[in-house]
């Protein structure tokens, strides 16, 4: 079992940025990757980046040169920095560990983006 806490979601204008954070604890040996998605009522979930255990990276078109995503293995935490963050960046945003035959999720952390 792993778990994950995330946090550093909030309010911020439309420029702004944000660096959400997730903490995995429990069995983080078992994971291969880890991703940051993104869920608005009414739209499917769009994953929005993504790291694996090697570092490679990928990112979503709509958030490439904006969002990076990073890692600090030494406390088994994912970071998203968000920077130039618009209106339609608005959603809950899910922290999601992939092992190889399970995917973990957190809880969530919301991310409102004024105009």
């Amino acid at each position: 079992q792993v778990q994950l806490v995330e946090s550093g979601g909030g309010l911020v204008q439309a420029g702004g940025s944000l660096r959400l954070s997730c903490a995995a604890s429990g069995s983080v040996a078992s994971i291969n990757a880890m991703n940051w998605y993104r869920h608005t009522p009414g739209k499917q979930r769009e994953l929005v980046a993504g790291i694996t255990t090697g570092g490679s990276t990928n990112y979503a078109d709509s958030v490439k040169g904006r969002f990076t995503i990073s890692r600090d293995t030494a406390k088994n935490t994912v970071y998203l920095q968000m920077n130039a963050l618009k209106p339609e960046d608005t959603a809950v945003y899910y922290c999601c560990a992939r092992a190889v035959l399970y995917a973990y999720w957190g809880q969530g952390t919301q991310v409102t983006v004024s105009s």
